[in-house]
């Protein structure tokens, strides 16, 4: 057995998965949990599988690897991240190199990097997108930080991430906390696209009344087309699954609460700071927050007033309707998205660029979809477009998609059902597309009461009236 360069402490089920992935491709690696057992259990589990050398404690963890070292740090984002790079520091050597692999926020990726820049070490903030699976069988990789720190494990990173017709799914992303800012827009477009999907079940079920098996079908029938993606895919998955207990369908027995980890709360939160409208991904955190309140929620049922109706129309065309509807507001989300890193890498002075990020979420993530090819080739035709809609290809879809839309969106306010989703993205559309907005009146509100000044539309300057 070689002595590895590489190594990653932090077993848990992803870690785990991403140290099997690096010696199926032929690295030799060291592995290191805090607790002794779980790196024991792993080597009793998986050592067979490659070349691993396994420590139960950091100082040998450190020892074992030939220098210059390279180490991914796989734990929880915030202070253990930190504890495990104070952890390390004592017994590293300068020109080593620590890679953090979690879903760390951004800003403390960027003190990491001066902090660790500065004591002589070299950092990259890395997102990994791909859960359990991509870790194991190659996700999509988006590492940031120390360009030579990238180059040094660029062989590795590019061999096991997700490969999409010959092209890894890795590249650097650029400098700072860029790596983990993407991810977390990437997690931001997933909150979104899940949303979408979930208000067109609602749509299918409770507007069409269908069945879960013709739900399903119509799921996968969607991913045989231009909504091609692994969230479709799944979601046909889970209509076709039986609970082995009832033998009715497990998606009925699952609790309307759905959960989050923060990275979209994130997201809006940065947008909000840049001043770029991600109404699509707000609106799905806000729903999740919405379906956690579920007492209140089964409590308000009985006493707030509102229609339960059904549509009584051709359901086929309801159905077309409702992709329809779905492939325009995804669209948006990517729109608002691409928009959101173009906003922050002005502000934070970094290099991104938007076609190798659509390359690289082809394979491996959970927003991996057939359009972001056409994403690509978009930005590869227009590197400054400053908006997916305005892409020929992305504009004319959008446009044949829209009487769909406006369809289900009226449908949706007829039946009750909410579509926080679906009717935010339209109403981005809309506004996105109009050469004037009402924004007029709020200046004007703004100049009466508190002086705040406006601007002319027939002579350049800066004004304050006395309204009335």
């Amino acid at each position: 057995m070689s002595r590895p360069h590489f190594g990653l402490t932090g077993l848990a089920v992803m870690g785990q998965n991403l140290a099997r992935n690096v010696a199926h491709k032929g690295f030799p690696i060291a592995v290191h949990n805090r607790s002794a057992e779980k790196t024991e259990q792993f080597l009793k589990e998986f050592g067979h599988e490659g070349d691993f050398t396994g420590s139960t404690d950091i100082a040998s963890f450190v020892a074992a690897l030939e220098a210059p070292r390279a180490i991914i740090i796989m734990v929880k984002a915030g202070k253990p991240v930190d504890d495990v790079i104070d952890a390390l520091k004592p017994h590293l050597s300068p020109g080593d190199l620590i890679i953090d692999g979690g879903n760390s926020l951004f800003t403390d990726t960027e003190r990491r990097l001066k902090q660790l820049t500065a004591e002589g070490f070299l950092f990259i903030g890395t997102g990994v997108s791909g859960g359990e699976e991509g870790a194991l069988k190659g996700p999509s990789i988006m590492p940031g930080g120390s360009v030579e720190g990238y180059e040094r494990v660029k062989d590795i990173l590019t061999t096991i991430s997700a490969q999409v017709d010959g092209e890894a799914c890795c590249t650097y992303i650029g400098e700072g906390g860029s790596g983990h800012y993407v991810k977390m827009v990437h997690n931001g477009i997933e909150y979104a696209d899940m949303q979408l999907i979930a208000e067109a079940y609602d749509l299918l079920k409770n507007a069409a009344g269908l069945s879960n098996e013709e739900i399903g079908e119509v799921f996968t029938e969607w991913n045989q087309g231009d909504l091609d993606s692994f969230l479709i895919e799944i979601t046909a998955q889970i209509f076709q699954t039986k609970d082995p207990d009832t033998g009715g369908h497990l998606v009925d027995y699952v609790l309307d609460k759905a959960g989050q980890k923060g990275t979209g709360k994130w997201t809006s939160q940065s947008a909000l700071d840049l001043g770029v409208p991600v109404t699509g991904i707000t609106e799905a955190v806000f729903a999740r927050f919405l379906s956690a309140l579920k007492d209140q929620r089964v409590a308000a049922a009985p006493q707030l007033a509102g229609p339960s109706g059904t549509y009584n129309g051709d359901k086929s065309a309801f159905v077309q309707a409702v992709r329809d509807a779905l492939y325009a507001s995804k669209v948006v989300a990517y729109a608002q998205g691409f928009a959101q890193m173009d906003s922050a890498a002005t502000e934070y002075g970094w290099h991104l660029n938007p076609g190798e990020i659509a390359t690289i979420w082809r394979g491996g993530c959970i927003i991996r979809a057939r359009f972001l090819n056409r994403i690509k080739e978009a930005y590869d035709t227009q590197p400054d477009l400053q908006n997916l809609l305005l892409a020929p290809y992305f504009r004319d879809a959008v446009a044949q998609a829209q009487e769909g839309w406006r369809t289900v969106i009226k449908v949706a306010v007829e039946c009750g059902i909410p579509i926080p989703a679906f009717a935010s993205s339209l109403a981005y559309y809309d506004a996105y597309r109009r050469a004037w907005l009402p924004a007029n009146l709020i200046q004007a509100q703004r100049d009466l009461f508190g002086a705040h000044t406006y601007e002319r539309t027939d002579k350049e300057g800066v004004f304050h009236s006395s309204w009335g």
